[in-house]
């Protein structure tokens, strides 16, 4: 009995030996968050997410050399798809929305963990960016909710008119993607939005322009029509990326820079050319911008 009692004795020893966190941490937005959370965290971290993002969070993990989208480096404290204005910190249910549902075209895939395994790996990436996460004094960013859709399906077709106009003269987004109209038709959007004509146009109007990143590495803007979107499937969710921006990129924040119904129109917009992947109007659409 007392052999099995010092086996037992031995096994708890060295099992909380092994513990990486003793300590309770206070995370941005006052988030306090147990020792035993962190380390039940860590080992959710290491069974799902560890292959891809690494041992040390760096986005170095085994995986990882096999993959044309980089895992996220952790250690950056830098995320692109938070639901708060790009650069701020995200909220953890944004975190929880991106392992629910992956991200399109890359490696992350929706992962199915209860809402309590979601919350224990969250708080514990954080402490791969302990200066950007840790301290009481640390804030998150303000949350950007979908305000009330000022078009709706019954004026679909006039809001992607408005939003072709502004994504073509008002937010000028072709300087980092591509544009999708011709000169005849680019020149009478600037017409009527700025008053100017366009004779010409820049050599890489028709290509999305490389961008250098945060994350050490160039970035290629999507071209909607053929390119997966990432963080966004609907017109809802687009409207929250425009305003939010892409954390750690060129995509800035649109909140505030243009109308919020300019960023619904937009969303439409870019949710048409999107709706254009893989059909002949697409094929027709390109033959006609060459």
């Amino acid at each position: 009995m007392r052999v099995h009692l010092s086996i037992l004795s031995l096994f708890l020893f060295v099992s909380c030996s092994k513990k990486t966190f003793v300590e309770d941490k206070v995370f941005a937005g006052g988030i306090h968050v147990s020792a035993g959370k962190l380390n039940a965290g860590e080992q959710i971290y290491k069974e799902y997410c560890m292959a891809c993002h690494g041992v040390k969070g760096d986005g170095k993990g085994p995986a990882h050399k096999g993959m044309k989208v980089p895992p996220r480096d952790f250690t950056l404290g830098i995320y692109k798809f938070g639901q708060v204005p790009s650069g701020d910190l995200p909220h953890d249910r944004h975190f929880y929305d991106l392992l629910t549902h992956g991200l399109n075209g890359t490696a992350m895939l929706p992962w199915d963990l209860t809402e309590g395994q979601m919350d224990a790996v969250v708080q514990y990436i954080k402490t791969f960016a302990p200066k950007v996460w840790e301290g009481k004094d640390k804030e998150l960013g303000e949350e950007i909710i979908a305000t009330k859709d000022p078009f709706g399906e019954a004026h679909k077709s006039a809001a992607i008119q408005k939003g072709k106009e502004v994504y073509h003269a008002v937010a000028n987004c072709q300087s980092c993607h591509r544009a999708y109209v011709s000169l005849e038709e680019y020149s009478s959007i600037n017409k009527k939005v700025n008053n100017e004509a366009i004779d010409e146009l820049d050599e890489d109007f028709y290509q999305t322009k490389q961008q250098e990143t945060e994350y050490g590495y160039m970035n290629v803007p999507p071209d909607f029509t053929w390119h997966r979107i990432r963080s966004a499937k609907t017109v809802e969710h687009l409207y929250i990326r425009l305003s939010a921006g892409v954390g750690g990129t060129a995509m800035p924040a649109w909140k505030d820079t243009i109308t919020d119904e300019e960023i619904w129109a937009v969303s439409y917009y870019v949710k048409s050319l999107m709706e254009l992947r893989d059909t002949p109007e697409r094929k027709r659409l390109m033959s006609r911008l060459k």
